[in-house]
């Protein structure tokens, strides 16, 4: 260590940022300045192992990773409930990711290789994942199935497992909320929350956009620098996509001062099919599959130009699942289940 302190604090990054992530958590006890280091987002994104978007197949999950260039990488299938796939969907919880399968679920950190399987409801086995939230030092998971007494209702299942580490974001979830587009005989689109400690629905707020007579129209919820939501919508008629972001922090328990302002405003002459997608600085990164093909695309668009489009048909099946992911050295925790009716 006195070796270490010799050299300047430039360059111990530079090293730390080739180290195998699975090490790096080793590392923490190291001293206070690399355990900070190993949490600043900046660090993370630079990291030579890290990447964006996670896509998976029916029979492979790959990552992608953006700069300097676009790189896809298969992952090995080594990981405990992935070994065989069958995912229904994928789910971007920042820190950790969320693989929903027919029978149950797999809670995982991708770029540490940790998971947790998740079994599901003896009495409704085939459920729906929808994402994950950190509430009260708990991480807690919300999964639906149709009743059986009433195929209208849903069955609830909230899952609870304990950690003293934070995660704030999720699909899309913020301070220990999910949300969800929703909308009814409104004109506007709004954002649904989900209460967890009643097991319901309530309306937040409105979105900046009204509906129109377009079907297909894309709208997309995201998190913005870790406190705020963003919103990208795209015309399915005129191509236009429109990137709104909240002002200011949101408050979780009132959503009447939520306030949109328009980030972007892009022409395209590409549909992107239900996209996933991520901000940095005035640079928008789209990962998206073409409306006829179903073959995996990666775009790069900055001041309503297309910057770069790389195809991804090489190595990607047609028709993947895909999200945003920011790796992290969060450690999947563990934990119970309680069962909640709506």
């Amino acid at each position: 260590m006195v070796h270490l302190e010799k050299l300047p604090w430039e360059l111990i990054e530079e090293i730390l940022s080739r180290v195998p992530p699975k090490v790096l958590v080793r590392f923490r006890a190291v001293s206070k300045q690399w355990n900070t280091l190993f949490d600043d987002k900046r660090f993370l994104n630079n990291h030579k192992m890290t990447f964006r978007f996670i896509i998976a197949t029916k029979r492979k999950i790959y990552s992608v990773s953006i700069d300097p260039v676009i790189v896809v990488r298969e992952i090995p299938l080594d990981t405990p409930g992935l070994e065989t796939l069958g995912l229904k969907n994928v789910v971007d919880c920042n820190e950790l990711l969320l693989c929903g399968k027919k029978r149950g679920a797999v809670v995982w950190n991708p770029w540490l290789g940790q998971s947790r399987w998740f079994e599901p409801s003896l009495k409704h086995p085939c459920m729906c994942f929808y994402g994950m939230v950190y509430d009260n030092k708990k991480y807690k998971m919300a999964a639906s199935s149709p009743a059986k007494e009433d195929p209208t209702l849903d069955l609830w299942t909230i899952y609870e497992f304990s950690s003293d580490l934070i995660c704030i974001e999720s699909v899309v979830s913020l301070n220990g909320t999910l949300y969800w587009v929703s909308f009814n005989k409104d004109p506007l689109y709004f954002l649904s929350k989900f209460d967890f400690s009643r097991g319901l629905f309530d309306r937040f707020c409105d979105l900046p956009c009204g509906r129109n007579n377009h079907d297909g129209d894309t709208l997309v919820l995201g998190v913005f620098r870790e406190d705020r939501f963003s919103l990208l919508k795209q015309c399915i008629v005129t191509k236009k996509i429109e990137i709104w972001v909240t002002k200011n922090k949101i408050n979780y328990e009132n959503g009447d001062d939520v306030v949109w302002m328009n980030f972007m405003t892009l022409s395209s002459h590409l549909y992107y099919y239900k996209p996933s997608y991520f901000i940095e600085d005035k640079r928008l990164v789209v990962c998206s599959c073409d409306y006829t093909t179903g073959q995996a695309w990666i775009y790069v668009l900055r001041d309503d130009k297309l910057i770069s489009k790389t195809c991804l048909d090489d190595v990607v099946e047609s028709w993947p699942l895909h999200c945003t992911f920011i790796p992290s050295l969060l450690s999947v925790p563990r934990g119970q289940r309680e069962d909640l009716q709506v």
